[in-house]
């Protein structure tokens, strides 16, 4: 289902972090079947694709995620090695407003990719990440990255690779791939986040730590 020449078309910025936008990475219409059989998600937040129901056009998408083309590109466009690591994959659906605060990613994440599905979007109610020039400001930004479908944005962590959204509360369709240092990392944050999503069966305030 990925267009992953349109990901190799994507300039590599390295200011103020190594990134690329990627555009047309999926079609409208393919967003729009990978909605349709999506997982039936009524929780804020990531949830670990382990625990969520993959079917239909969405369980095609997630095979590209999965694939060695996807670690093969990245790899060159973010010079990066991630052939050989570990990913994870998350799902949202629903944000609360207090979701992209900004963050840079914590250090066991060595690269992250967001592919957006949703149909239309206005950036000035929020929801549209943030390339940051630094940890301070959300309006001080290199980058706006709309989450319509067919955008992608990947960047390489850094100590400098802050980003966030401003707050949005309502659906927003978006996976994130993860390449992580080792298998205890993603052991790891698999074990955290099914522990969050338990918490948040409980009590929908509870759970919310970033890991």
């Amino acid at each position: 289902m990925i267009n992953f020449d349109a990901l190799r078309a994507a300039r590599t910025k390295t200011t103020p972090f190594t990134y690329i936008v990627g555009e047309g990475v999926v079609t409208s219409e393919e967003a729009s079947d990978v909605r349709r059989d999506y997982p039936d998600i009524k929780k804020t937040g990531y949830l670990p694709l382990s625990k969520l129901t993959v079917a239909g056009r969405f369980a095609d998408l997630i095979t590209d995620l999965q694939s060695a083309e996807l670690a093969d590109i990245l790899s060159d466009k973010l010079n990066l090695e991630l052939r050989d690591k570990p990913r994870m994959i998350t799902v949202r659906k629903i944000s609360k407003l207090g979701d992209g605060r900004i963050h840079s990613d914590s250090v066991s994440k060595i690269c992250t990719m967001l592919i957006y599905l949703n149909d239309n979007w206005n950036d000035n109610a929020g929801g549209a990440i943030r390339v940051l020039n630094g940890e301070h400001d959300m309006d001080d930004f290199a980058e706006e990255v709309s989450p319509l479908s067919g955008n992608a944005f990947a960047f390489a962590r850094s100590d400098t690779s802050w980003h966030g959204h401003p707050p949005f509360a309502g659906e927003r369709y978006v996976i994130q791939v993860t390449f992580l240092i080792n298998q205890a990392a993603l052991d790891r944050k698999e074990k955290n986040g099914s522990m969050q999503l338990f918490l948040k069966k409980l009590n929908p305030f509870e759970g919310k730590r970033k890991s």
